[in-house]
């Protein structure tokens, strides 16, 4: 409890050092922006929110750039919960307050609930027709794809060095490959991720 404690301290504390270092010209969303932002990321976002919560926050709104969106993800992922669900507290958090957080993650989430609870409703119906089995595998081979370009995006406009990128070809080796657990494989590279990045100020 007291390292989930400690983690959600470290998220907060880069968020306000985000906030503080945020050129003048980066834009601020109303309250109502940001509700509609994280409305629009979870209502497209078909077999993954991942690469369609970069696209909106980064490319379209301009909220944050791409290292600072990368840190947050990365900060988002050693805490309970899903991802971009953190993501969106922590950036609603940041622009307005408890009510941005609420409004952010209530956005995210207003989509894909009431689209659970339509689809809910025609189950029986759904279950009877051959198509959407093959529509279903279609989706996830496409999700699977955007998440592949995201990362390659991503990693194109962040410009890591030698020591970056090796710690990203142990990560994709050690799960994508060798499948192990993702929990102890951030909790022997996160360390030396940081150990290297102090040192070597990349």
């Amino acid at each position: 409890m007291s390292s989930e404690a400690g983690a959600v301290g470290e998220a907060r504390a880069t968020c306000v050092q985000a906030a503080q270092a945020t050129p003048p010209s980066r834009p601020v969303p109303t309250p109502f922006q940001l509700y509609l932002a994280f409305f629009k990321i979870g209502i497209c976002a078909f077999g993954g929110v991942g690469p369609w919560a970069r696209r909106v926050i980064v490319e379209e709104e301009g909220w944050f750039d791409d290292r600072e969106y990368a840190e947050l993800l990365g900060l988002a992922q050693v805490l309970p919960g899903p991802n971009v669900g953190n993501v969106s507290v922590f950036i609603g958090d940041r622009f307005h307050g408890a009510l941005g957080a609420a409004l952010a993650l209530g956005g995210l989430m207003t989509g894909p609930i009431v689209t659970l609870l339509l689809l809910g409703m025609g189950f029986d119906w759904l279950v009877s027709f051959p198509p959407i089995d093959g529509a279903v595998h279609g989706v996830a081979a496409a999700a699977a794809g955007l998440f592949i370009g995201t990362a390659l995006k991503m990693a194109d406009r962040l410009r890591l060095g030698l020591p970056a990128l090796a710690i990203l070809g142990c990560a994709f080796v050690g799960i994508g490959l060798l499948r192990l657990p993702l929990l102890p494989v951030i909790g022997v590279l996160a360390p030396i991720s940081m150990l290297l990045a102090w040192r070597l100020r990349w």
